[in-house]
């Protein structure tokens, strides 16, 4: 199956999919790192956000043009319903930086962590409803645990957890769509970052008219907001990459990385564990680990079988 072939559950794990998915789940897990660094030196999560938009599109472009990507970006642009779909993926991804950037401004990285963790739910439900993806009966197993561990945590908090369920369906989302579109990874996130380009601008004129924009007023603040750019595109395109050459389920599972790598971040940063989210947590951490161990099992019984990992 080639890297713009129509969607559907491919034979066997891709393993270039894989290597990319991985990558980019590390990268995603470190952002509560970074956007920290950056508000403590006075960035609002709108600030940030706006310049992860604006700085993406060059960076983006350049990526097009090193991959030779000009004539598929051009094909798509002459097709309305593939320009709606990418508009649709913008919003959605314009919803999971806003929400994501403002639960770790407010100090709430665990509970955009759990969004991360129920996020395969989500993908599963996605790939199962959609695309004709099989859940065995091990997937069941995890996803039964994840979703008690869900439960656990809206009993504990007193409240459903919004944070984590907007972060985990507007992430779902914009993968199913981007699925189902005809751009390549490079291409179809220039278009996006384009269609939320004039909406970012606005936004950054306006903090900038009420005195509330922090680029330019110090060296350290300028060039972490200046990393926008490379660390929003590249784990974008790879993620982008890895959800064509990957079975959806699949993608969501290995997510599993980067929640765990911004729950370590939260506790680093002296948010507070209750023994009652402690509980959902283990969980959700024994979902994860159920699916771990059946990914191992399915990877080596694709290799016993000589069915090759890669083929594309």
């Amino acid at each position: 199956m080639s890297d713009t072939a129509s969607p559907g559950p491919p034979e066997s794990l891709d393993r270039t999919g894989l290597i990319a998915a991985l990558i980019c789940y590390v990268i995603w897990g470190a952002f509560p790192l970074l956007f920290h660094q950056m508000g403590v030196r006075g960035a609002s999560a709108w600030e940030i956000v706006g310049w992860r938009t604006v700085f993406a599109v060059p960076v983006s472009l350049c990526l097009v043009l090193l991959t030779g990507g000009l004539r598929n970006l051009g094909a798509v642009i002459g097709q309305p319903r593939q320009l709606a779909l990418l508009a649709l993926s913008a919003i959605l991804i314009a919803t999971n930086w806003t929400v994501y950037v403002w639960a770790v401004s407010v100090g709430q990285t665990l509970s955009a962590s759990l969004g991360y963790y129920i996020n395969p739910l989500v993908n599963a439900a996605v790939g199962a409803l959609f695309f004709r993806e099989r859940i065995n009966r091990w997937g069941i197993v995890a996803l039964t645990l994840a979703t008690i561990g869900v439960l656990a945590q809206a009993v504990a908090l007193g409240a459903p957890p919004w944070v984590a369920l907007v972060l985990a369906g507007s992430f779902a989302g914009y993968g199913a769509v981007r699925k189902q579109t005809q751009a390549d990874a490079q291409g179809g996130l220039l278009i996006e970052c384009l269609i939320l380009s004039p909406f970012a601008v606005g936004l950054l004129v306006w903090l900038a008219r009420h005195g509330t924009l922090t680029f330019g007023q110090g060296v350290d603040v300028t060039l972490l907001l200046l990393t926008c750019g490379p660390v929003t595109v590249a784990p974008l395109a790879l993620f982008a990459f890895a959800a064509r050459r990957l079975p959806f389920n699949v993608v969501g599972f290995i997510q599993f990385i980067t929640p765990t790598l911004q729950f370590a971040c939260g506790l680093a940063q002296g948010e507070r564990l209750t023994w009652q989210s402690l509980v959902a947590f283990a969980f959700i951490w024994a979902g994860a680990l159920v699916f771990a161990v059946n990914l191992v099992a399915r990877l080596r019984r694709e290799s016993a079988a000589g069915s090759p990992a890669d083929a594309s």
